[in-house]
Parts: structure tokens; sequence; C-alpha cells
């Protein structure tokens, strides 16, 4: 169980943070629809695809909601 949460958590830091700094450079290039969808943000909620970190957690292999 420990080893599960030693994993999951700096995995959802940085899923968030990339996916937080994929809509902020969108965004500074002129593009606002991240902003406009909320996905500029830290909460991991907006960023994380049940599925795909399900399939993370399972088989070491996932992925985020990709920025609009």
């Amino acid at each position: 169980m420990l080893n599960l949460l030693l994993s999951v958590v700096p995995a959802l830091i940085c899923i968030t943070l990339h996916e937080l700094s994929h809509g902020y450079v969108a965004y500074k290039l002129g593009d606002n629809t991240a902003k406009r969808m909320g996905r500029l943000t830290l909460n991991p909620i907006k960023h994380i695809d049940l599925v795909g970190l399900i399939m993370m957690v399972a088989f070491k292999f996932g992925w985020a909601k990709p920025v609009p």
C-alpha cells in the first residue's frame, strides 16, 4: 500500500504540472481555450483522466486529459 501511495502522489503532481504547462504555453501564444475550460489550475482533478490513472497504477502506463 505504501508503494502505491509513493508512486501515485508524485505522478499526480507531475501530470498536473505537465498539463498546466501545456495550457500556460498555449495561453501565452494566444490560444485561450485552456483558460476558458478552467485548465490553468493546479487542481489535479481538472487534469487527471480516471482511466489513465488506473492504467498507470495497474500497468505503469497511463495518460492525462489532453489540453484542448
